[in-house]
């Protein structure tokens, strides 16, 4: 398996020392994002606490986010020049697949959560590294290991095992609307990973992620402003603004970077199989913060999980 691309200017002034140490960098890069990513349901349950509205909340993230996306972009333009690559085509490619990942797989997400609880969104949203792996192997020609399925099989059985209560506490409006939103975005983000990674090895991870987090954001923007009036800004309280900056960066413009950077670096099964430990880190954000409580059925759930992504991790590594 290929750890690096010709996209990386790096591999062309050191390749031997980049391309041992790649897969590595790969894997932590895409734990790190994944940890963060996971303190988003946590963030959203606070701001939904302050009556801030879902199309409110997900125009606040991609807003504030924005700035930052444009501002690393164009700098990477300024100092590398325009990529060869960066046609219309490739344009529009990119723009779509932010809009896919970025925008419908947030806004389904952020629905579902209204629903169900931030541990249990978790769950329902890391079926995605099944979706990634079967439809790569259905319809991008990626191979198909049995070694993916020991290892989301040991991690799924973790998860159910650590979500079994929250499943049979939750109702079954919150089963049926909660979990098809989240289901849909787990899809989304799938499909997202398998489109990202051919549009980063043209553009590199950072142009790449700022394009296609530019048009999320002119979605989230321009939704918000078709089904809610500006004055709801007004009517934020000061900690529904100090959340949504939060969700911004720390769940948004950190982790966009670090899983494109993954991307760049490792398969996107691998980076899927990884990103399961962002469920146990949801539940011990919720616990620290939401005051759910951490039970011996918690731990031994959150076991089965590392066990599962550090057996694909060395697998892959061999």
């Amino acid at each position: 398996m290929p750890t690096t691309t010709p996209a990386d200017p790096e591999v062309l002034t050191t390749p031997t020392r980049v391309r041992a140490a790649a897969p590595w960098g790969g894997y932590a890069l895409a734990a790190a994002g994944a940890i963060l990513f996971s303190s988003k349901g946590v963030l959203i349950k606070f701001a939904y606490a302050e009556g801030v509205d879902t199309e409110t909340l997900l125009a606040l993230r991609m807003g504030l986010s924005v700035p930052v996306y444009l501002a690393i972009g164009l700098m990477a333009v300024a100092r590398a020049g325009k990529p060869a690559a960066l046609d219309g085509r490739t344009l529009a490619a990119s723009l779509a697949v932010g809009l896919l990942g970025y925008w419908f797989a947030s806004y389904a997400d952020f629905l579902g959560l209204a629903y169900i609880s931030a541990p249990f969104e978790r769950l329902i949203l890391f079926t995605y590294p099944l979706f990634t792996v079967l439809i790569g192997a259905a319809f991008f020609g990626q191979p198909f290991r049995l070694k993916a399925l020991f290892a989301f099989a040991l991690s799924y059985a973790g998860l159910a095992l650590v979500f079994t209560k929250d499943m049979e506490a939750a109702g079954f409006d919150a089963t049926r609307d909660g979990a098809a939103l989240v289901l849909a975005s787990a899809l989304a983000f799938a499909l997202y990973q398998l489109f990202a990674k051919g549009q980063i090895a043209k553009l590199g991870p950072k142009l790449f992620t700022c394009i296609a987090m530019t048009g999320a954001a002119a979605a989230a923007i321009l939704q918000f402003f078709v089904v809610r009036d500006l004055g709801v800004l007004a009517e934020l309280t000061a900690r529904a603004w100090v959340y949504a900056a939060m969700i911004a960066v720390l769940s948004t413009i950190l982790p966009s970077f670090l899983l494109s950077a993954a991307l760049h670096r490792i398969s996107a099964q691998a980076n899927a199989a990884i990103g399961t430990v962002s469920p146990i880190a949801t539940l011990v954000l919720a616990a620290l913060f939401l005051g759910e409580r951490v039970t011996v059925i918690d731990l031994a759930g959150a076991a089965l999980v590392l066990a599962g992504v550090g057996w694909f991790t060395w697998a892959e590594r061999r």
